[in-house]
């Protein structure tokens, strides 16, 4: 006779719903319009330290405040709280997706490193369907002549623009290197805020919704901090073949890489110092809004 123990069942993974999706999308979608709100200007400042030659965070900001004022940071941000706003609903969308579709394939309630990974670069790659054109977007009017010299009147004359010069493509102009940052960036992004998240619980004891805000702000910075230090080079490719202007220095993503590696490779990570000082407190503001939305719709 064995006396071994009854193990209790492992619980089953849940097959996303709708109404899964749709909690996901919304908490998405608060989350992009905190990102939007606290980095904007940190983005700005970014931008033009990868499209224009010369200066450094400090200059271009001192530039930027003494030539076109206070509000020039916040220059382009309709685009971006639309824009991100929806980017981030549907990463977020779509990252919960691809995971809970991966548990439900496998059997598991969670996955490992990788297998988040996988998830946050499938949810990239839909991403990159509304983030290229949002971003051209933004980009064009961050880095288009200040004054009268202005060549878009806003976000609609621009995109009216560039569809009457060459149609979607114009729209979609760095549309593959976007792709690649996507399905790195947020590859990366995920997989280290899933994987610092678990070892917070995993150390303390405790379920998802039991962990205090501030620490998921913590774990939700650090994944910030290494998505643009690992994906910052991929970035600046995408930004050169986007600024006003880019058409007449660039042929493609290819001949914007050759150029910026002439100069070095200190080019491929123009502008890191703002994005890296952007980066902790948009993605912990981001997550930590993403999740406490979460828990207020469940």
């Amino acid at each position: 006779m064995s006396f071994e123990p009854e193990l209790e069942p492992s619980p089953a993974p849940l097959i996303p719903t709708w109404k899964d999706n749709l909690k996901d999308l919304t908490a998405g979608a608060a989350g992009g319009v905190a990102q939007v709100f606290i980095g904007q200007p940190f983005d700005l400042v970014k931008v033009r330290l990868q499209t224009q030659r010369g200066g450094n965070a400090i200059s271009t900001t001192r530039h930027i405040w003494r030539t076109e004022g206070a509000l020039a940071f916040y220059k382009g941000s309709l685009v971006p709280i639309l824009g991100i706003g929806a980017c981030v609903s549907v990463n977020f969308g779509a990252f919960h997706y691809f995971r809970q579709t991966l548990e439900a394939h496998q059997n598991k309630t969670t996955l490992s490193t990788p297998q988040f990974y996988l998830a946050g670069g499938m949810a990239g790659i839909v991403t990159s369907l509304i983030s290229t054109p949002v971003e051209h977007i933004r980009i064009r009017l961050q880095t288009q002549p200040h004054g009268h010299a202005k060549v878009y009147t806003g976000p609609l004359d621009c995109v009216r623009q560039l569809m009457r010069q060459n149609g979607i493509k114009g729209i979609y102009r760095g549309q593959c290197i976007t792709l690649l940052r996507e399905i790195h960036g947020y590859g990366v992004w995920f997989a280290t805020y899933e994987a610092l998240l678990g070892y917070t619980m995993e150390k303390q004891n405790k379920k998802r919704e039991e962990l205090p805000n501030w620490q998921i702000a913590v774990c939700g910075g650090i994944a910030g901090e290494a998505l643009w230090l690992l994906s910052h080079p991929i970035d600046v490719i995408k930004s050169k073949m986007q600024f006003y202007g880019s058409e007449a220095q660039y042929s493609s993503a290819r001949d914007a890489m050759r150029q910026t590696w002439s100069a070095g490779v200190k080019g491929l990570f123009d502008g890191i110092g703002p994005a890296l000082l952007r980066a902790m407190p948009v993605s912990a503001g981001t997550f930590a809004t993403v999740e406490v939305v979460r828990k207020w719709l469940a």
